[in-house]
């Protein structure tokens, strides 16, 4: 086959991949091209894909070992969510469809925050994939920010500010900023419970750093009094979260979006709940956070 032809979006960051039937096995030469653009455009955009699951575990394998789908994914009625019995420790389901009253997916159709996946783990998976199968003709758009970019633009003053910091990723909250079952609010952003990461990280393989915020609900930096500790996230978080970092996908039938979970935060809009959404996700197992 012909090399894979990549297409920067123009964009803070992102590039579309064309030239390649993801339903069938790629040769290695293939695959080094991609991750190569990987690593440079941080999210892939491969447009026009039709993909079962092995097809979709197959490759997301070549960017390392397949995470498994979290509990909360598990719970949903996966028997009417198209993912095939050896698939369903590995393919998590994201969609608004509901099934004798019951979700086969989660996420729901409402506004999700800033965010990174997992990152309230002591390992945040290193990558993310999500696959569309059905879309809804408006809303639900993904966005994406460029944490390096993020980071390398980051006023001298607030530059310092972070050296050397960690900070709590709060495992409480969901996506959408809402308490999981089981956790409590917690008052005291101190006795938040989650993982503690540096605030700034390095890629293992660029080794370029970048900021790793997590979630805003519920961080705390570790060493400061909470009031510095909320002053310092709130003015680190509104640099971060500017548009100039900004890139948008608006989902398509048979897209497929690969990004980088260790220097990319993405959101995602709110959409009609009548219109359908459904999206099959696979993640990569990460490795321990680099501090930078």
């Amino acid at each position: 086959m012909t090399a894979p032809r990549i297409q920067p979006t123009g964009g803070a960051l992102a590039a579309d991949v064309h030239g390649v039937d993801l339903s069938q096995p790629l040769s290695e030469a293939a695959f080094a091209s991609i991750r190569n653009a990987w690593a440079q455009h941080l999210v892939l955009r491969f447009s026009g894909q039709k993909l079962d699951d092995p097809a979709l575990m197959r490759f997301s394998a070549g960017f390392g070992e397949l995470d498994r789908v979290p509990i909360a994914a598990a719970s949903h009625d996966r028997a009417h969510s198209g993912v095939v019995p050896e698939a369903a420790e590995w393919v998590a389901v994201i969609a608004n469809v509901k099934k004798d009253g019951k979700a086969i997916g989660g996420l729901g159709s409402y506004e999700l925050v800033w965010h990174t996946d997992m990152s309230y783990n002591p390992l945040p998976p290193r990558a993310s994939l999500l696959y569309a199968l059905e879309v809804p003709p408006d809303g639900g758009n993904t966005g994406f920010l460029n944490m390096h970019t993020a980071y390398e633009t980051l006023p001298a003053d607030l530059k310092r500010a972070v050296e050397g910091k960690s900070c709590i990723h709060d495992s409480s909250r969901n996506s959408a900023g809402e308490l999981r079952q089981g956790f409590q609010r917690t008052l005291d952003v101190r006795q938040t419970p989650g993982a503690v990461h540096p605030l700034v990280r390095r890629h293992p393989v660029t080794l370029r750093k970048a900021l790793f915020l997590g979630r805003r609900p519920g961080a705390y930096i570790h060493g400061l009094p909470v009031a510095d500790s909320e002053a310092l996230l709130d003015a680190v978080w509104a640099h971060a979260t500017q548009e100039r970092f900004a890139w948008y996908q608006k989902w398509r039938a048979g897209d497929l979006l690969l990004w980088d979970n260790r220097s990319v935060m993405h959101r995602r809009d709110a959409f009609d709940e009548s219109q359908r959404r459904l999206m099959h996700r696979t993640q990569i197992v990460g490795e321990p956070v680099l501090a930078a």
